[in-house]
């Protein structure tokens, strides 16, 4: 990603992967390099460390097995890929494991290491990590950023121990999805927006993440997080920061994590009593997920901000699994015009402003139009800003070619991190039990009763 006065910075010279035969390696990691690969821009050495026993010539045939599996192999582009890659097999708390690295990377200084493990061994491999000598290195960090918000801090302070906040690049792939910069691009592209996106005209402001499947097996897994920890706490305060952080001060992208620190940390913590939490019919039957299971598949909350801007303007987030369709919205209702010159427009739907971030893209306002006729009625209208199918560089692949080249405009910091945390923090232990719901709803009834007087925005 490219930004006007960007000051440039030496690109890595090397990339490692730790976890290499995981399935984030095969289900994200590999296609994106397939992609830079294929845009010219896989000019280094792409180095696989794991546990699992394998050759190099296995290594390959892994990263041609992903690559067919999610879009198909470009023989050109993966004869590029496969001359870049090597693997190591060993432990990742074996020094030997370490020497081995440091050979294959034979004497380069600014490799960049994608950490696509689990947090709990972070602390062993920067720990091997400070002993390769690569002074200029870079880190890449998948989420989850620990469990809670002392976990976090934590996690920050063992990382900081090796790396300096600068070379750190907490990757969450929403940021780099298209649809997402969008929202961003244009809020501040536009005057007309800014004069009516403040307390005084918006009315509420409606996020939603709803996906009509389930854990797709990944119900141990889903049991350690819930849906607060998968998508609320990072994802979606990400989309909500960007919506109510204010213009950024300067051309250069950490202009842009700043406001969104400050929007942030106007966030109040979530009130329990403002919180539903539901669970499908049926999740308990997953392998892996307890019997009694209290885990939450659906959240739907109420999320406050004080700020000047957004004082008394309420933010409501839902997210669930098993849901009526699959589609991730913002919908910013606006209020009602102060006199009903027309009798319908008291009656019809307020002004709104709509973001469609996924499956398509679209960029929406909602206005009232006369009717055709002889009676002075009207109907709603939307007029569209932006519509197109999502055919774009995929989220891994921009944001993996941003780090190469330490651009770090779309990684959250850390004190990103730990405010949204904060955040989240008094929903995490105590909470009202889960609500069952049905599959092909939009979650619990009760949900419906955190919007005063009305019923959220359907996403169709």
């Amino acid at each position: 990603m490219v930004y006007p006065q960007q000051v440039a910075v030496p690109r890595s010279n090397a990339l490692v992967i730790f976890g290499a035969s995981g399935d984030l390696a095969f289900k994200s990691i590999f296609p994106a390099l397939h992609g830079l690969a294929a845009a010219g821009q896989l000019d280094m050495p792409v180095i696989g460390v794991a546990r699992s026993d394998w050759t190099t010539e296995d290594f390959i045939e892994r990263a041609r097995a992903s690559i067919e599996a999610h879009g198909g192999v470009n023989p050109a582009a993966f004869d590029v890929l496969e001359r870049q890659l090597t693997y190591i097999s060993g432990d990742y708390q074996d020094e030997r494991t370490f020497t081995r690295l440091r050979e294959a990377l034979d004497g380069r200084t600014r490799p960049l290491f994608y950490l696509a493990i689990p947090p709990s061994a972070f602390a062993d491999v920067v720990r091997g990590l400070a002993t390769l000598g690569a002074e200029d290195a870079r880190v890449v960090l998948e989420k989850p950023f620990g469990r809670d918000l002392a976990s976090a801090v934590e996690l920050d302070r063992v990382i900081h121990q090796f790396f300096p906040e600068s070379s750190i690049f907490r990757i969450d792939h929403y940021l780099g999805k298209e649809p997402v910069q969008n929202l961003l691009y244009f809020r501040f592209a536009n005057r007309f927006l800014e004069p009516i996106w403040n307390r005084e005209h918006v009315d509420r402001v409606e996020i939603t993440m709803a996906e009509s499947f389930g854990v797709k097996g990944r119900g141990r897994l889903y049991e350690e997080l819930g849906a607060v920890r998968d998508v609320v706490q990072n994802h979606l305060l990400q989309v909500a920061a960007l919506l109510l952080m204010e213009p950024p001060v300067g051309h250069v992208p950490e202009a842009i994590r700043d406001a969104k620190t400050q929007a942030f940390n106007a966030m109040r913590p979530i009130d329990p009593a403002e919180v539903i939490r539901g669970q499908f019919v049926g999740y308990r039957d997953e392998n892996g997920v307890a019997p009694d299971s209290d885990v939450e598949t659906f959240v739907a909350l109420r999320l406050h901000v004080d700020s000047w801007r957004w004082a008394d303007v309420p933010v409501y987030i839902r997210t669930g699994k098993m849901l009526k369709s699959t589609a991730t919205e913002v919908f910013v209702a606006l209020k009602r015009p102060p006199l009903s010159v027309f009798g319908d427009v008291a009656e019809s739907p307020p002004n709104h402003v709509r973001f469609r971030l996924s499956p398509d893209v679209v960029i929406e306002l909602g206005a009232r139009a006369k009717r055709a006729g002889d009676t002075m009625a009207g109907e709603s209208v939307d007029l569209d800003a932006c519509r197109d199918a999502v055919n774009v560089t995929p989220a891994y692949q921009r944001l993996l070619g941003d780090a190469m080249r330490g651009d770090q405009m779309l990684f959250a910091r850390t004190d990103n991190v730990t405010a949204a945390w904060r955040v989240v923090e008094p929903i995490l232990e105590a909470h009202s039990p889960v609500i069952p719901y049905s599959a092909g709803s939009f979650g619990p009834p009760e949900a419906e009763q955190l919007i005063p007087g009305g019923a959220w925005h359907e996403p169709t």
